[in-house]
């Protein structure tokens, strides 16, 4: 396939794929992480307690006979 094209050429060829796609998972990388992690907008302390109460409410509510 890459016979016809000279060994410099698919050399530099090479090294730009290979730099475009390192390019790309650093993006993607970024992306996840932001998406996912977004730590300096995380409350661990609120959460946990947000959570604490959600769950006993709904335990309060499943313990009710009806």
């Amino acid at each position: 396939m890459l016979d016809n094209i000279s060994e410099k050429t698919q050399l530099i060829l090479v090294i730009i794929v290979l730099a475009v796609l390192f390019f790309a998972v650093v993006k993607n990388n970024n992306r996840n992480k932001e998406k996912r992690y977004d730590r300096k907008s995380r409350k661990f302390r609120q959460n946990f307690y947000e959570k604490r109460k959600e769950k006993e409410s709904h335990d309060n509510t499943k313990d009710k006979p009806e």
